[in-house]
């Protein structure tokens, strides 16, 4: 499918990170709604993403955000990995710190750098998270059976799981949760907080991809 062409008129400069995560979605994501059979019309009625702001995902003229992300792979029926997985492959591959490829939300204050590239023989995903001081980022329920553990690298960190009481979180702390269910993860400090995150999938949700 045909890339629609950028303005520099209409469009604010994006980042060559941006530009990446903007291109590597727009080509996953027309695999995975030829292999599903799904319309961008249906996708944008199970995600609750805008069918003009999916097509323009879809095209590759908008990096999408975390949230966007999330509400997609979540509609599709896929782990959220395999939407900014560029390309399966075998060998050694290096994530420079210097360039990284960052998911985030719409305002920047929660950034997620994934930490190894899908794979989906291996239903597991890895980040290092950021979160901008005294910011709470909120997520919906992920697929059934989906876990998320996490450690603490800097800071404190607040977790909400489902109806389970809150969870506060010290550098050096751990924690293991169902993520099925609504969560949210708030940076307690004045100064940014980060933490690193596992994502795991149950066997039926891995060998959807």
């Amino acid at each position: 499918m045909g890339r629609f062409q950028r303005s520099s008129d209409s469009e604010p400069p994006r980042s060559e990170a941006s530009e990446r995560l903007a291109d590597t979605v727009a080509r996953r994501l027309e695999r995975l709604i030829a292999r599903k059979g799904r319309s961008l019309e249906r996708l944008a009625e199970l995600s609750g993403v805008e069918l003009e702001e999916l097509r323009s995902i879809e095209s590759g003229a908008k990096a999408p955000t975390i949230a966007h992300l999330w509400r997609i792979a979540n509609a599709i029926g896929v782990p959220f990995g395999s939407l900014v997985a560029s390309q399966e492959r075998s060998g050694v591959l290096v994530m420079r710190k210097a360039s990284p490829r960052l998911i985030g939300s719409q305002d920047g204050n929660f950034l997620s750098r994934p930490l190894f590239p899908y794979d989906s023989a291996r239903p597991v995903e890895f980040y290092e998270v950021t979160i901008a001081p005294l910011h709470q980022q909120r997520a919906e329920a992920h697929a059934p059976g989906a876990k998320e553990t996490l450690v603490v690298a800097q800071g404190e960190i607040e977790i909400i799981a489902g109806r389970e009481p809150p969870v506060t979180l010290a550098a050096g702390d751990a924690v293991d949760f169902l993520a099925d269910v609504p969560h949210s993860y708030r940076n307690l400090g004045e100064t940014s907080a980060s933490f690193f995150l596992v994502m795991s999938y149950a066997a039926a949700e891995a060998s959807e991809t």
